[in-house]
């Protein structure tokens, strides 16, 4: 038996501290959930740093990081997983049948891994800690609350439908944006093609004419000129301006700089907050629904939110939680998330709904986005065909005015 410091509040909100035995974690879990205790905090008093749900663990280091999992064939094998376990077939079996069957090296390897780790008396969530590149903190976290409950199939259902509805709004997102990059590349790409390879054959018919061209053809000839002089430079600096900030980005800072543009550049900045604000959400939802301690729930959240000034606000309420507060008192100070999630939190706190009206919450903002990258691809469309005409007709105009100006006075002669 081991003895266990545990933080924890009752269902009147009076936060309680003590120490209980038990052989392991998750019992302690167990036995204080059956006392109708909300976790907060769980370690084995003869280990400082022990936590009851890890976000690193054995196998996360650098050079043994295990193989990694397509998301798509993931939830293929979580789903298969939970029918499996539902079925009552043993979880190693269950292992290695999808380990058979898998269809590519990484699933096959996981599978593996995950069941030497099983023979060798691991259980399924510390096994899991070994392949970090596969299984995610969530993931692990979600497996231990099955594993504490003993309701495994349905922590498994409920973690492939998270999966499904994550990967449903990122493929909207990637839908929306493949459209105005693609046709944003093809208007660059023909335009430099006009810029160098057409209008220079132009400036010798002009110079032959010796008209007196426009200043739109001026400033079109001066712009091919200087493009095609100094292609190299420019494209330099390009891809070194690209590259400064792409290393920029993963640094601390820069991280930072960046998601607060994210979230208020104009058009894209209330969709990416909506984005962020259904992740937390669903994410929240799904771990506490799981019986995931608090504490853990909102460190997991903290760290896929996706975004630092979601995360900067998560952590912030995560310690005045820690010291005995509702969560939506710390959430409403840090201003970034609106009144009305506040306000949902805050009834579900008083009710005992809290997970219900999280879905719901994330429920809202999936439409939100659904609708918001409808109107957003309705409204690109016409402003990269105006910029394309504008461009592409501008080169066209330049080239065509001296011409028509010559033929004109050769008529009048």
């Amino acid at each position: 038996m081991v003895n266990f410091k545990y933080a924890a509040k009752k269902t009147t909100g009076q936060k309680v501290e003590g120490t209980i035995q038990a052989d392991d974690k998750n019992q302690a879990l167990a036995e204080l959930r059956r006392q109708n205790l909300t976790v907060l905090n769980v370690e084995a008093v003869t280990t400082k740093a022990a936590r009851t749900f890890k976000l690193g663990g054995k196998g996360g280091g650098l050079f043994n990081r295990g193989p990694s999992v397509d998301r798509n064939e993931l939830v293929l094998f979580t789903r298969q997983l939970a029918t499996m376990v539902a079925s009552g077939l043993a979880l190693l079996e269950a292992i290695d049948v999808l380990g058979e069957q898998a269809d590519t090296k990484g699933l096959r390897e996981t599978c593996r891994k995950l069941g030497a780790e099983l023979r060798a008396g691991s259980d399924l969530s510390s096994a899991m800690e070994t392949c970090p590149r596969a299984f995610n903190p969530l993931y692990v976290s979600m497996v231990r609350a099955g594993e504490a409950s003993g309701q495994m199939d349905v922590i498994l259902e409920r973690l492939a439908d998270y999966q499904e509805a994550s990967q449903a709004l990122s493929r909207e997102i990637r839908s929306a944006m493949t459209y105005p990059v693609i046709s944003l590349t093809l208007v660059l790409g023909i335009t430099a093609f006009l810029m160098i390879g057409v209008v220079p054959t132009f400036k010798q018919v002009f110079e032959g004419l010796g008209a007196k061209l426009p200043g739109i053809t001026l400033f079109v000839l001066g712009t091919s000129d200087f493009l095609r002089a100094n292609w190299l430079a420019i494209l330099g600096g390009f891809a070194g301006t690209i590259g400064g900030l792409v290393v920029f980005k993963k640094t601390a800072t820069g991280r930072h700089v960046f998601d607060v543009i994210a979230l208020r550049v104009p058009v894209f900045g209330p969709l990416a907050r909506k984005v962020a604000l259904a992740r937390f959400s669903r994410t929240f939802a799904t771990l506490i629904r799981s019986g995931v301690p608090i504490m853990a729930t909102l460190e997991i959240v903290s760290n896929t939110a996706g975004n630092t000034v979601i995360s900067n606000a998560v952590d912030a309420s995560r310690e005045s939680v820690k010291s005995g507060q509702l969560l939506s008192d710390p959430l409403g100070r840090t201003k970034v998330f609106p009144s009305m999630v506040v306000r949902m939190i805050a009834i579900g706190e008083k009710t005992g709904s809290l997970e219900a009206l999280l879905e719901k919450i994330a429920e809202f903002y999936d439409s939100q986005v659904k609708a918001a990258i409808k109107s957003l691809t309705s409204l690109i469309e016409p402003i990269l065909i105006t910029f394309m005409g504008v461009i592409v007709g501008g080169v066209v105009l330049s080239v065509f005015l001296p011409i028509l100006e010559v033929v004109g006075n050769l008529g009048g002669k």
